[in-house]
């Protein structure tokens, strides 16, 4: 019988020590110690390659469907599926929508073969340059990734926004929150929500985005976190913080299409979903705190609202006014003393947009004024007739008269 035999390589191993005893050149035994087999299956196979040559060594299951495999049904059932409603899911989070949705649980990977047997682009896993890996941090709350996400997450229904992304180094726990752009206002906001949820971090590590890095100088986050004693550091690369680089690629894959599922356009219903749904079910699915101490500092008692703000200082002047964005400020008299003129006084603006001024840890009363202060004309006040000033000189005057007097009478009273 001619034709082409596929083999293994134990297979191939096997048939070289039949063809041995076939001729007598090795014993069964010695056979059976070669191939880790018992006399028995060493007979079997003398049997089988006696009646039908090198094909007996070929293993009887090649080319027949397992026994413990799905039914073929199955198979075109979940490939159909996939090109009817999951054209651009991956295989793992397609086989999540397959139980949640549909009620059928079959392994991703088996999903994968499916899938690149059927023609699915995006089956394959992208192949990236090998990194050293770092070790995670031993406890939650060590160090928290930071990093903002601007993608078309709601995939031409809205606008296009930024998910701000923050995750837990030791845990890989997350907390994401949508917002037009990375701006202070708005990083601030999130940081807020994070340290009302879990708690203040010792450290945060994020790029040197200019929310956070000035040539320098300290902008109104890294002095809002080194009031709070956290740790900033600033990576110099993108693969430097390549945990929440993943991250924000795992959340451009599953949020966006969680996003779709539930037809949300806005970024307020984006982040009540987040609260509501996404959070809890992603960190119960992939986070893992068990085990981990947390070394969270409660965020109870800290002046947030405070700390969190944009934050300038203005010099008094002498009536009392100060400068902000080329309007002036009059500083009124109240309960708090008001500072002497040249001190400075802290102009702090909310995150509500609420303007606040501290002279120490007094807040100041103050009015907006329209146009520069105009200074108070000078009245002239005419002294009283009986002032001192005037009596001194009445008497200058009169003495001088006297003396003015005597000298007249003298020179008519002299001889010629």
């Amino acid at each position: 019988m001619t034709g082409i035999l596929t083999m293994s390589q134990r297979e191939r191993d096997r048939l070289k020590i039949l063809v041995q005893v076939h001729e007598g050149l090795m014993t069964v035994a010695e056979a059976a110690a070669a191939v880790n087999l018992s006399h028995r299956q060493v007979y079997r196979l003398l049997e089988r390659y006696g009646s039908e040559g090198d094909r007996g060594v070929i293993h009887r299951l090649r080319g027949r469907p397992s026994n413990r495999g799905y039914p073929s049904e199955l198979r075109t059932k979940v490939v159909s599926l996939y090109w009817q409603q999951y054209g651009d899911y991956g295989p793992t989070l397609f086989s999540e929508m397959l139980v949640h949705y549909h009620s059928i649980a079959v392994d991703h990977e088996t999903v994968r073969r499916w899938l690149a047997a059927a023609g699915g682009a995006n089956i394959q896993r992208k192949k990236r340059p090998h990194r050293r890996k770092r070790p995670r941090r031993a406890a939650i709350g060590e160090l928290v990734q930071f990093d903002g996400s601007p993608h078309d997450w709601f995939e031409g229904r809205g606008p296009n926004c930024c998910l701000l992304h923050a995750i837990d180094d030791a845990s890989g726990r997350v907390f994401l929150r949508f917002v037009p752009s990375e701006n202070a206002a708005d990083v601030m906001r999130t940081l807020r929500l994070y340290f009302e949820r879990y708690g203040i971090p010792r450290a945060i590590y994020t790029d040197h985005g200019s929310v956070f890095y000035a040539e320098g100088k300290l902008t109104d986050v890294g002095r809002a976190l080194k009031t709070l004693n956290v740790e900033l550091i600033l990576a110099h690369s993108p693969q430097a913080k390549g945990r929440v680089e993943r991250g924000n690629r795992t959340q451009q894959d599953r949020l966006i299409k969680a996003l779709r599922r539930e037809a949300i356009s806005t970024i307020a219903e984006a982040n009540d979903f987040l609260d509501r749904v996404y959070l809890d079910e992603h960190n119960s699915r992939f986070a893992s705190c068990d085990h981990l101490p947390d070394v969270h500092r409660s965020a109870e008692g800290l002046d947030l609202t405070n700390i969190l703000s944009f934050q300038t200082e203005r010099q008094v002047r002498n009536d009392y006014t100060i400068t902000l964005d080329g309007h002036y400020i009059q500083l009124e008299r109240g309960e708090a003393p008001l500072p002497p003129p040249r001190h400075y006084v802290t102009v702090r603006r909310w995150l509500d947009d609420s303007l606040h001024i501290f002279y120490g840890a007094h807040e100041l009363s103050y009015t907006l004024l329209t146009s520069k202060p105009r200074p108070k004309p000078r009245t002239q006040r005419k002294p009283s007739p009986t002032h001192p000033w005037r009596l001194q000189n009445l008497r200058l005057r009169h003495n001088s008269m006297i003396k003015l007097d005597s000298s007249m009478n003298k020179s008519l009273h002299s001889p010629p």
